[in-house]
């Protein structure tokens, strides 16, 4: 039997076995060996000047090839519950070098401020759109407000923040944290989707989407708590912050913290196959190989292969680390990347949309020695260099 028939067989094979409509086959995808090649701090807490504490860092690349850090900036303690800046940092070399720290938005004094919060990149117009929360524990405040400001000079200068409540309502929602995706693959292909979570009482996961560039918003996808609008105890079903990412095949993969635990201290997986518009219980999984302290993560895809980073950790926020998937999440390699074995929190992850010239991602996490909010690091990964 010749080549040309043996590859007939092969193909065969994986129709019969049902992989070939869910795995890409890219020749890079056996070939992956992660190292660190570069990391730098981005941000440092302790107090100094006017904040206190970094979190919740975001990364993005721009259509142009910038890279954008944001981070929350806790002006006065560690807090969720505080007054906050959205700093940035921009870098133009894919992070060889960054700009000193802007702020683009302040929340002056108000307690319950700003809560980060997605980017979203739209490729056709170029727009960077960042989402975020005000108001969202209605503490002394109200009402709960989602906000929107974009940049359409690759990150340079930023609108004037919109209140999105006269499209969406009004809602405690959080984005995120991480990033929203426009949809490349069919259905709805174009459509801008950005997925978060509501208040620990009325939480879930629920996702607005825009098919006009993010000029107008709707809500669409819900996966609710149970009991939903109620104070939950420990094992309740409490899905929290997630990251959403595009399968090859037009489904979107959204990657949930489990807040309760309920099942697994491990992470949620939930899919939706209609762009959004619904994430079916029928799709939810609990990757017990994901292990988890209820805790942000990243999540990414790049040439057919999904990345995954959290501190793999049952109950602690310790040991980030970086694993990758080459069946779009239904099973991981025991290889895995370990990128800080010491306190460690929310990370996200980046790539350069270039057709696979780059074969680096980019990592922002929160990292430290005795607590994981000290600093906000950067790291750079080639995915071919630990062959």
């Amino acid at each position: 039997m010749g080549f040309t028939e043996l590859t007939a067989v092969f193909v065969f094979l994986l129709v019969d076995l049902g992989g070939l409509d869910t795995v890409t086959f890219n020749p890079k995808s056996s070939q992956i060996g992660p190292v660190i090649v570069d990391e730098q701090m981005l941000w440092l807490g302790g107090g100094a000047g006017e904040v206190h504490t970094y979190r919740i860092p975001l990364l993005t690349f721009t259509i142009q090839g910038s890279l954008l850090a944001f981070a929350e900036a806790r002006k006065t303690s560690s807090t969720d519950m505080e007054a906050k800046f959205i700093a940035l940092r921009r870098s133009t070399d894919r992070g060889a070098t960054w700009s000193p720290t802007s702020f683009l938005v302040d929340d002056g004094s108000q307690t319950d401020g700003v809560n980060l919060g997605s980017v979203v990149v739209d490729e056709e117009t170029g727009a960077v759109i960042l989402i975020y929360s005000l108001c969202f524990y209605r503490y002394h405040c109200t009402p709960p407000q989602t906000m929107m400001t974009e940049s359409l000079d690759d990150g340079l200068t930023w609108s004037a923040p919109r209140n999105l409540n006269p499209q969406l309502g009004v809602k405690s929602f959080i984005p995120g944290p991480g990033f929203g995706i426009q949809k490349r693959h069919p259905p709805a292909v174009g459509r801008l989707v950005v997925c978060g979570h509501g208040t620990l009482a009325g939480d879930g996961v629920f996702c607005i989407l825009s098919d006009d560039h993010g000029r107008t918003w709707r809500n669409g996808a819900a996966l609710k708590s149970i009991p939903y609008n109620q104070n939950k105890q420990d094992l309740d079903f409490n899905p929290d912050e997630c990251q959403p990412v595009e399968l090859d095949d037009g489904s979107i993969y959204v990657s949930v913290r489990n807040q309760n635990h309920y099942h697994c201290r491990c992470r949620m997986v939930v899919l939706s196959l209609d762009g959004g518009e619904s994430l079916p219980v029928e799709h939810l999984v609990f990757d017990t190989a994901l292990v988890d302290s209820a805790v942000a993560a990243g999540a990414l895809q790049k040439d057919g292969v999904l990345y995954f980073t959290n501190p793999a950790n049952s109950y602690h926020r310790v040991n980030l680390t970086l694993r990758w998937s080459l069946d779009h999440g239904k099973s991981w390699l025991n290889k895995t990347l370990k990128i800080w074995d010491g306190p460690s929190g929310y990370s996200c992850i980046a790539s350069h949309k270039d057709n696979g010239t780059d074969n680096h991602i980019y990592v922002i996490y929160e990292k430290g020695q005795k607590d994981y909010c000290e600093t906000i690091s950067f790291i750079k990964i080639n995915l071919h260099s630990g062959l």
